[in-house]
């Protein structure tokens, strides 16, 4: 069996990445969190995150338990699984999940920085540590949702490159995770204001949409100043960056998407 390791500190968007990954390297079983997953599908075990404290979860992920233990390591053999991939907040857990799986040696340790961009791990991030969200790499109708008292919501279905399905993910908040930061929608529309009202190229501010469903998207429609002596797209990227550049210093993470509308052009006296 060809072992993979896939590591990167909490909340960085690990459980996410994990299809794509499994899949472009032709890897049908993952270890997540104490769960036995292959082709996208939950086959055998227990997740940490349906405990009640982070040291239990933390032991249920490395498999102390022996009967969870036993019952993985049994459905590995009758699944006949060619290559794994463990996942980890660190390649001296994976190597001891590795070992207590019986699977042998890893081969090849990957870290989440290899397969997620700056923006993408702030954003995962952002995910649970203001919004206390975990992501489960399995389909949501195999979440036990009576574990879960707070929050149980569908997540994505994820897609390769020719657009084949290969798999879903689902969004828990456990009863462990207890600190999140409350972040009124008042604050997320009062940053974008200010910057919108402080740019030379706007004179009015005519419609603004927020929405934070997982992550930050702006869409904000704006009436141009007159006369217009600049080049209107560089104009708008700025503001877009401008936009950006504010969220990231006041919330550490950028909107996943800025769209910005001119509906009208008008002269202002400023």
């Amino acid at each position: 069996m060809k072992i993979y390791s896939l590591s990167g500190a909490s909340g960085t968007g690990k459980s996410t990445s994990a299809l794509q990954f499994a899949h472009e390297h032709n890897i049908p079983a993952i270890i997540d969190d104490g769960l036995l997953i292959v082709n996208g599908e939950k086959v055998a075990g227990t997740s940490a995150k349906f405990e009640k404290n982070t040291l239990k979860a933390v032991r249920r992920a490395i498999f102390e338990d022996e009967s969870h233990k036993d019952e993985v390591i049994q459905a590995l053999k009758n699944g006949q699984v060619d290559a794994i991939l463990i996942i980890g907040t660190s390649d001296k857990m994976t190597g001891k999940i590795a070992k207590r799986l019986q699977l042998g040696e890893i081969m090849t340790y990957v870290h989440v920085e290899d397969v997620r961009t700056e923006k993408e791990i702030q954003m995962a991030r952002f995910i649970r540590e203001i919004q206390g969200k975990h992501v489960m790499p399995v389909p949501y109708r195999q979440v036990e949702q009576n574990f879960f008292k707070r929050l149980i919501q569908r997540g994505k279905e994820i897609f390769s490159t020719n657009r084949e399905k290969i798999g879903e993910t689902t969004i828990v908040r456990p009863d462990f995770h207890q600190q999140t930061i409350t972040i009124a929608r008042s604050v997320y529309l009062d940053v974008i204001k200010h910057v919108v009202e402080k740019n030379t190229i706007v004179s009015r501010l005519v419609h603004l949409h927020f929405s934070i469903v997982s992550v930050p998207r702006v869409v904000i429609e704006i009436q141009i100043a007159a006369p217009v002596s600049y080049y209107i797209p560089d104009a708008i990227k700025q503001l877009q960056q401008e936009i950006a550049d504010s969220f990231q210093f006041h919330f550490s993470i950028g909107p996943e998407e800025i769209n910005v509308k001119i509906v009208g052009i008008e002269t202002t006296i400023r």
